[in-house]
């Protein structure tokens, strides 16, 4: 068996914490650093009926893309539904590990990932990481062309099918503009559409866009979808398939699964 310390330092290699944006409490979350993993779970968010999803599988350990404490707590109150979620964990001797903007900027992570769903060429990055590490560049966000020729339209359905939802945001004054270049940034990610623009793209793919923001794009000649934060629940299936190669590479004998909840808390009427 491997513990958890050693599963670290292997993912570590792969998406360093020196990626980690300022103030993103990536990395160890809760439990024992020195347990070993019997079965592991891939989600995005770990919220309670994600935790009693692991509970109920048996899951020793939690590999998650959002940290679960963004904010610390004030208080250990069992009546909030946060608090006890965090003692369920805690009780229930699970270990988890969150991998956020790491993974966001890390070559062949979550920002490759969605530029793959979407079958873009060419693919560069949109903003650069501060500092080269081991001789490679990185970059949070992705810029590439489209496979085929498609118009603003095209590219709506494709992410409704490449992502799986049912609808979306639309900022645009044309849906049947042509699109020459799409740039894709997970996430929250409207304050880095300059780089967009100064990279040629006319379409920016991000979750989370604020009113006003949308409106300064458009003027700017930015047309925008706003897919969700969602969209992100692409790493429950790709990190559970790098996992089971370095499972079966290393002769870990962890079990390994992704979790099958959506915690996504918009839906389209």
């Amino acid at each position: 068996m491997v513990k958890v310390r050693e599963f670290i330092e292997q993912f570590e290699k792969f998406a360093p914490l020196s990626l980690k944006m300022d103030g993103d409490p990536t990395g160890f979350q809760i439990g024992n650093k020195e347990a070993e993993i019997h079965k592991m779970m891939t989600t995005l968010d770990v919220r309670p009926e994600v935790v009693q999803e692991a509970i109920d599988n048996h899951v020793d350990f939690i590999f998650a893309h959002h940290p679960v404490m963004f904010r610390p707590a004030k208080n250990l109150d069992l009546s909030n539904p946060q608090n006890q979620m965090y003692a369920n964990i805690l009780k229930n001797d699970i270990t988890v590990y969150a991998a956020h903007t790491n993974l966001d900027i890390a070559n062949g992570g979550m920002n490759d990932w969605l530029a793959k769903a979407l079958n873009l060429t060419n693919v560069t990055g949109l903003v650069k990481h501060d500092d080269d590490i081991n001789g490679e560049a990185h970059y949070l966000g992705r810029v590439g062309e489209p496979q085929h020729p498609q118009t603003i339209s095209d590219v709506v359905t494709l992410c409704k099918e490449a992502f799986n939802i049912s609808g979306l945001r639309v900022s645009t004054f044309d849906l049947n503009q042509p699109v020459t270049k799409i740039a894709i940034l997970g996430g929250s990610g409207s304050k880095f559409y300059s780089e967009a623009l100064k990279l040629g793209a006319n379409v920016f793919i991000t979750g989370d866009l604020y009113y006003h923001s949308a409106q300064d794009m458009m003027a700017e000649g930015l047309n925008i979808i706003d897919p969700g934060h969602h969209i992100e629940s692409i790493c429950k299936e790709k990190l559970l398939d790098l996992f089971s190669q370095w499972n079966q590479n290393q002769n870990w004998n962890i079990d390994i699964m992704a979790s099958q909840l959506s915690t996504d808390p918009f839906i389209f009427k």
